[in-house]
Parts: C-alpha cells; structure tokens; sequence
C-alpha cells in the first residue's frame, strides 16, 4: 500500500461494546490509508451500553497498540462536529449488509449537509466478520456460545467477567 497523505485525517466512530475483530479489521485497513486515524469511542448513555466509556476506550487502546498512527478518544454530541474537532477530513464507517448502507447513507448525506468539508467513507467488512456485531457477540455469549475468533482474547474474558461475575461456581 503507498504512503498516505500526510494531512489526511480520518476519525471511526461507534460504540464499540464491545469491540469485535470486525472493527479491529476496518481499523487496520483504514489506518494504512490516512496519516491519523481516530477511534471515536461513541458516549451514548441511550444505547444502555454494557461497559462504560471508559471501559471501552481502555479495551480498544489496548486492541490498537500496535498502530502508531492510531489513537482513541471518546466522544459525545454530533459526529461531524467532533470529526471537525479532530481536524479530521473523512469519517470511516463500515458496511455488512444492504441493511447497514441504507442507514449509513442517511446519517452520511445528514452529516454532509451538517459539514459539506467532512466526507464519508464506506468500507465493506471482510468476508470473515461480515456476519458479526456487538450486539451478536453479546447475546451468544449470554447464552452459552463460543465466541473465539470474534473478538480479541482479552475481549472475551472481559465479557465472561462483566456477565458472569454474579455466578458462584461450584465444584
């Protein structure tokens, strides 16, 4: 892949609870495109996240380590707003399904209107973690699943701890 520009700015928002080897995907093919890449963990209260924002920033740091041109935030408030904050020209979001783009092209063209200078980029999800969300990740593993291969090893552990910390195991 070639140089990226030097000036060229990007910011990934989401809720990222958790993080999922789907973001962690978009994360490192759009970080070899952009000079700086932005992880803009989303504080929405509304969504009844199940870690804080904190909890997740801390998990997505750790998750991004290795990208020196990568740094995580939170944020609340407009996207297009914190992007120009950011000094960011681009905002990455990720596609699974026709589903996905029919909301991301409304929030993208809204977002357009809001700042005619901040573009949105689609990025289709890898053919490997096309099928996989938070949401998902979170209702299989409260139900028994097994969901290595989804998520970072720590992730996982984390889910086990956050969900199942009130059971006593007996043995």
């Amino acid at each position: 892949m070639g140089q990226a520009p030097t000036h060229l700015v990007a910011v990934y928002p989401g809720s990222f609870d958790p993080i999922t080897n789907g973001h962690l995907d978009l994360i490192e093919r759009a970080s070899g495109f952009v000079s700086r890449l932005v992880v803009g963990v989303l504080r929405n209260e509304s969504k009844q996240p199940l870690f804080t924002v904190e909890e997740r920033a801390d998990m997505m740091r750790q998750a991004v380590a290795k990208y020196s041109n990568v740094e995580v935030d939170s944020f609340d408030g407009l996207l297009v707003e914190y992007a120009a904050a950011k000094n960011a020209s681009l905002i990455v979001r990720g596609i699974r399904a026709v589903s996905d783009y029919e909301y991301e092209l409304q929030m993208a063209l809204m977002n357009r209107k809001l700042r005619p200078d901040i573009e949105t980029v689609f990025m289709m999800a890898s053919e490997a973690h096309s099928f996989v969300s938070s949401r998902l990740v979170k209702e299989v593993i409260k139900l028994g699943g097994d969901i290595g291969g989804l998520v970072p090893p720590f992730v996982e552990q984390r889910l086990k701890d956050r969900l199942f910390a009130h059971r006593a195991w007996k043995g």
